[in-house]
């Protein structure tokens, strides 16, 4: 029955991303690339509905789907792309509705001949030299040539608009496919005198964010309950037996609230505008499916980018080690056996994770051997899963916090290289570890761009370099199993 449920919340979720990103770029059905996208998990599930679970399926069934659904489903995006000229693939500014006209049809100009004046005013040549101005019906794109830093070509030329134009556009400053930096000017949906009034919509709902905050702590109640061994007829007879559920819930909610929390500080230190960290509340599984906040102004600059990216993992890391490590110590030790593994929180076995080892042993010592396993405590499962959850936000694919870190470090053409590479080297893993492969599939369903800063050109400083390398290595420490000569040498 469970694993019927997972398969309709991996196929929601999977429909959900699909229609608020792919859509935009193909024309494709976006039915017909979820139908694709899910052919794996509905394989499988046909051979258990025809042979029941006794009967394993053909290895041949496992593999092949995942070598040939990720190319039908590349070859159907390509079959249906919306049609766009190849300077319009250099560049993400564009209305995100409508394919590019064709040349027969005049295109709208954002601006009249006297703005076009001002507007090339605003490029001094010794700052970037202007050479041509590309009219489109929601952006104009300056074509030239930088002459100085990026840093400081982008806030001479945007003082210089917002001097002639005020607060009707933003200024993007981009990198073409090409490699060089371009300006574009889009319209500014905070413009305070535009023919539509702005949007007063209250940015912060502090009453729904409580609410959701307390029915997720229920939820994660009831859950942390099953965890310490409540049965669901034993609350029946005695409700005051859910408050046993208590240390699971609070200490998961504790991680994530401060995870979101270090991503909503860092907005606020680069005065972006976000809302107040929300909770996702499920009656099953975890008992949450996390929290989240929505950044509701562009990001300025590949900085700031960096710093939001960041700040919630390892926020996040340092409220869950130190539980994880409290959670280990009032863990108990039980025998190995065949169904020890990550998934088990009965019998766990941390050898798929070189952290996790080394975190158990530091706090189990000799207890902890080769024919052991761990039986978690409550906070343990919620420092687990808190770790889980910072490894998957650090994968460098499209939105994910991963995703905006290399973004901001190498650029975004980059990024989605990296992204490719990421999500292709976790399906393998999955193949080595079977309770990996539902992330894999996730990751797989995600876009790989991510939405670009207004100044996507300047660079990042060292410390934020070597800082985001130093995230990249907690990755892969939480996620690559422990050295066979390590675990011989730590006897675990």
């Amino acid at each position: 029955m469970m694993f019927f449920l997972w398969l309709f919340v991996l196929g929601l979720f999977s429909y959900f991303l699909l229609h608020n990103s792919i859509r935009r770029i193909t024309r494709t059905p976006v039915w017909l690339l979820w139908l694709v996208i899910m052919a794996p998990a509905l394989i499988w599930t046909g051979w258990l509905l025809v042979n029941g679970p006794s009967k394993s399926s053909p290895p041949d069934w496992l593999i092949l789907p995942f070598l040939v659904c990720p190319f039908l489903y590349w070859f159907l995006v390509q079959l249906g792309r919306k049609e766009i000229t190849s300077e319009t693939a250099q560049t993400t500014v564009n209305d995100g509705t409508e394919p590019a006209k064709s040349q027969q049809k005049p295109a709208l100009r954002p601006i009249d001949l006297e703005e076009e004046a001002s507007l090339r005013d605003c490029f001094p040549w010794s700052v970037y030299y202007l050479r041509d101005l590309e009219f489109r019906p929601q952006a104009v794109i300056c074509r030239g040539q930088l002459r100085t830093n990026p840093e400081a070509a982008y806030k001479a030329i945007r003082d210089n608009v917002e001097k002639h134009f005020g607060d009707r556009f933003l200024v993007v400053f981009q990198t073409s496919f090409s490699g060089q930096p371009f300006f574009a000017l889009v319209p500014n949906p905070e413009h305070k005198s535009a023919e539509s009034p702005v949007n007063n919509q209250p940015l912060n709902r502090p009453f729904f964010a409580l609410g959701l905050l307390l029915i997720t702590l229920f939820t994660t109640t009831i859950v942390g309950a099953q965890i310490a061994g409540i049965t669901e007829k034993t609350v029946q007879s005695n409700p005051s037996l859910l408050i046993k559920g208590l240390p699971y819930a609070t200490a998961l909610m504790v991680i994530l609230g401060i995870h979101e929390s270090g991503h909503y500080l860092a907005a606020k230190f680069h005065k972006i505008r976000t809302t107040l960290p929300y909770f996702i509340p499920v009656p099953f599984f975890l008992g949450t499916f996390g929290a989240f906040i929505q950044i509701r102004s562009p990001i300025p600059h590949r900085r700031a980018l960096f710093d939001v990216g960041i700040a919630g993992p390892l926020a996040g890391l340092v409220a869950t080690v130190p539980l994880l490590i409290w959670g280990l110590y009032h863990s108990t030790i039980v025998p190995i056996s065949n169904k020890s593994g990550m998934l088990n929180f009965d019998s766990f076995n941390p050898n798929f994770s070189l952290m996790m080892t080394l975190l158990s042993k530091l706090t189990l010592g000799g207890a902890l051997n080769s024919e052991t396993a761990i039986n978690l405590h409550p906070v343990a499962v919620a420092g687990y899963l808190g770790l889980i959850v910072t490894a998957f936000n650090l994968m460098p694919v499209g939105q994910l916090d991963g995703g905006h870190i290399v973004h901001a470090m190498f650029g975004q053409g980059a990024s989605m290289a990296i992204g490719q590479f990421a999500r292709l080297s976790m399906l393998l893993l999955a193949f080595l570890e079977p309770g990996l492969l539902l992330w894999a599939l996730i990751l797989f369903l995600m876009p790989l761009n991510d939405e670009p800063a207004l100044n996507d050109v300047s660079e990042l400083n060292n410390w934020r370099d070597g800082l985001g390398l130093v995230a990249m290595g907690l990755l892969l420490a939480i996620l690559l199993p422990a050295p066979r000569v390590l675990i011989q040498w730590l006897n675990v």
